[in-house]
């Protein structure tokens, strides 16, 4: 018998996540259904419904997880192609930045908590290091975000040179220097200090201010201006 190719349009339409969405709102779909609508059509074995299953489930069932995960390891699901892949990876990372972007509607800088809840949703599913800086103009209004570099596992280095070129550019008079640790330790370490001190010397000559140095991961964060050795 010849195996037949599952569509969504083949589908009884309670059964098709697309119909459903249109009569009852993406709200009162599940995950797999969604994940689906994505993946368009299935496999010659699988529907889509049932590939998107197969994402959750190497997403541990939890999209927080999911968001982890890279288009390679998308891949490794059988009926997964790279052009699938790209689109799931894509959405994810539309669904980070809008959460980003909700938790970051003050325009202006008022505490530290405020731009650590900020950057842990920006950085939350990275598994390397990586270092970034916020650009403040003279309101401490954020005009830019930007990772200046990436590393490891382990961590990163930062070239203070690349962050006052950068500074210079937008015009930015204070800057928040940050970083991720994948590892979920808070603790910085003395190359952290070092950095910071290095950064914040480096920019007086153009009379800018480090703020704060924030070091961000799934279990909280650290502020070295809070902590007050900065």
């Amino acid at each position: 018998m010849q195996e037949q190719n599952y569509s969504i349009k083949q589908w009884a339409k309670d059964d098709r996540p697309r119909e459903k969405l249109l009569l009852k709102g993406a709200e009162n779909l599940s995950d797999s259904e969604l994940l689906a609508i994505l993946i368009h059509n299935g496999s010659k074995n699988k529907s889509a419904v049932d590939l998107a299953k197969e994402i959750l489930k190497l997403g541990k069932d939890n999209l927080i997880e999911l968001g982890k995960l890279s288009i390679k390891e998308f891949t490794k699901i059988k009926g997964i192609g790279e052009a699938k892949a790209i689109t799931i990876a894509a959405a994810l990372e539309l669904g980070r930045r809008r959460q980003a972007a909700v938790s970051f509607t003050k325009p202006v800088i008022t505490s530290s908590h405020e731009i650590a809840n900020y950057l842990q949703i920006k950085l939350k599913d990275l598994r390397h290091e990586v270092f970034g800086v916020l650009f403040l103009n003279r309101a401490n209004k954020v005009n830019h975000f930007e990772i200046i570099s990436e590393g490891g596992i382990t961590g990163t280095v930062a070239d203070p040179r690349i962050i006052l070129k950068k500074a210079l550019e937008e015009d930015a008079v204070s800057l928040i220097l940050c970083h991720n640790h994948p590892s979920g330790s808070l603790k910085p370490s003395r190359s952290d200090e070092e950095l910071t001190n290095k950064i914040k010397e480096a920019a007086k000559y153009f009379d800018i201010k480090i703020l704060d140095h924030l070091i961000v991961s799934d279990s909280g964060y650290y502020s070295f201006a809070d902590e007050g050795i900065l």
